[in-house]
């Protein structure tokens, strides 16, 4: 049910999809050429002679041609995929990264074609209303799905097989997102007494009792989460599964250490999991990434010149000291570096510095370091850092030795930040892991970031720090 569901869904979506392009594009004639803006003072930019532009129907022939590269575009940009387990901010991201694909190779068929009689004002207005449109229409349909799901209307139904550390994990994340609309009804174990409950999911009967569950129920989806030491079951649990035809997911009691998208070798059919598949490790990529920081730091330091020059105006004249303060962080390959900052602290004795953190209120930051490490100016100079080859422009933050020390003992995993190059943004703090947070989940953040590295995800990365990045909350 669930796939025809998804099925429909879809289809309303690209028929949606093809209705706005449409109506934005005519919209954007009629803002460009027919509106009373044109006529107005204020908008003299949009003035234009009557009889001097094409009429509606030429315009709308590109229609015929437009409206499929769209959509075809859009396919190609998930935008038609499932949308349970997808984040708003990720599906708004792919939409503008298919309209400016879709809107740039248009102009490159009306430079080919030499048809410079097409206006580019036009084709900006349409460019933003279709986004515009778009994102609302998107936001509209993912809220009437999420209160369609509150009244019970498609749900998934699922069943989970085996009790461990894997199937609380599995229903901490569902609980956590009831947007997904997933249903639990319960939990098959042979260990744990029936009627045992872990955050209202019931334990329901034993797994003996799975092929009886599947004919007397209506399921979407079955998730195998045995613990490690039941993995003997795994295979009859399997091939039950799939002769009910309901579709079937494995959560990996060892997902603790396995990565979130493993690399998988063919030995000769026999399938071997590498444990940390880490892309920048690849020559051609690390050579990709290091280009694009070399462009993006200068573009970066000629952009901010003049609040950077304001800045140490300021520091020089509210407080005595060094306008940059460098501070020894762990790198690359665990090694030590010296991080530029702009000084937002008095000056104070280097062992003091070493083992603390700033503090709310605290007293050593100045008045203008107040806000520079609110909105994260004082890392502006990292800048450098990034052309020294010290650090890139988006990976996992920088920490002091001590704190690595510390932190390397008491968080697994927290060592394989330091197989790529520390960055000036990162996943972790584009998503609120900034300052005084979970360090924990923050790890968990760049483990993902170097796991699924990809160049378009160091541009998401980029692109959300101007809205997500700058202003910390945490940063005292």
């Amino acid at each position: 049910m669930i796939k025809d569901n998804q099925k429909m869904f879809n289809r309303v979506h690209v028929l949606m999809d093809a209705c706005i392009i449409v109506i934005a594009y005519l919209l954007a004639y009629y803002i460009r050429f027919k509106s009373p803006l044109t006529t107005l003072s204020y908008f003299k930019v949009l003035k234009v002679e009557a009889n001097t532009y094409y009429p509606l129907i030429v315009y709308a022939q590109r229609l015929i041609f437009l409206v499929p590269l769209y959509l075809f575009v859009y396919y190609f940009s998930h935008l038609y995929t499932p949308k349970r387990g997808k984040r708003r901010w990720t599906e708004l991201f792919n939409l503008i990264l298919a309209n400016t694909f879709s809107i740039a190779f248009f102009f490159s068929v009306l430079y080919l074609t030499k048809e410079f009689n097409i206006s580019r004002i036009f084709l900006g207005l349409f460019y933003s209303l279709n986004i515009g449109l778009s994102a609302a229409a998107r936001m509209m349909l993912l809220h009437a799905l999420k209160v369609a799901r509150r009244k019970g209307y498609n749900l998934k139904h699922v069943i989970l097989v085996g009790y461990g550390h894997a199937a609380e994990a599995y229903i901490d994340r569902i609980f956590a997102n009831p947007q997904w609309g997933y249903y639990i009804h319960g939990i098959l174990d042979d260990t744990i007494e029936v009627g045992t409950m872990y955050k209202k999911v019931p334990v329901i009967g034993t797994i003996t009792h799975l092929e009886a569950f599947l004919q007397k129920m209506s399921l979407d989806e079955i998730a195998i989460t045995l613990s490690v030491n039941e993995y003997e079951k795994l295979e009859k649990i399997v091939a039950i599964c799939e002769k009910s035809g309901v579709h079937t997911k494995f959560v990996p009691d060892y997902y603790s250490f396995i990565p979130t998208t493993p690399y998988t070798e063919d030995l000769y059919g026999l399938p071997v999991i590498n444990i940390r598949n880490v892309p920048l490790s690849n020559t051609y990529n690390r050579i990709i990434k290091r280009i694009v920081d070399l462009f993006g730091a200068v573009v970066a330091i000629l952009l901010f010149s003049i609040p950077m020059l304001l800045v140490s105006f300021i520091i020089k004249l509210t407080s005595d000291g060094p306008l940059i303060y460098s501070q020894v962080r762990i790198g690359k390959h665990n090694k030590e570096f010296k991080m530029y900052k702009f000084r937002s602290m008095e000056i104070q004795p280097d062992h003091e510095e070493k083992k603390a953190w700033t503090t709310h209120r605290d007293p050593r930051v100045t008045g203008i370091g107040k806000f520079i490490r609110r909105t994260s100016i004082d890392e502006l100079p990292q800048l450098f850092n990034v052309l020294k080859g010290d650090m890139s422009l988006v990976g996992p933050r920088p920490e002091r030795p001590f704190f690595v020390d510390k932190f390397k003992e008491e968080i697994p995993r927290y060592m394989i930040k330091h197989q790529v190059s520390p960055g000036l943004t990162g996943w972790a703090q584009i998503n609120g892991f900034r300052g005084d947070t979970s360090i924990r989940k923050r790890i968990d953040h760049d483990l993902y970031y170097i796991e699924n590295w990809t160049l378009g995800l160091d541009f998401k990365i980029i692109f959300l720090t101007f809205f997500k990045g700058f202003i910390n909350k945490n940063a005292y």
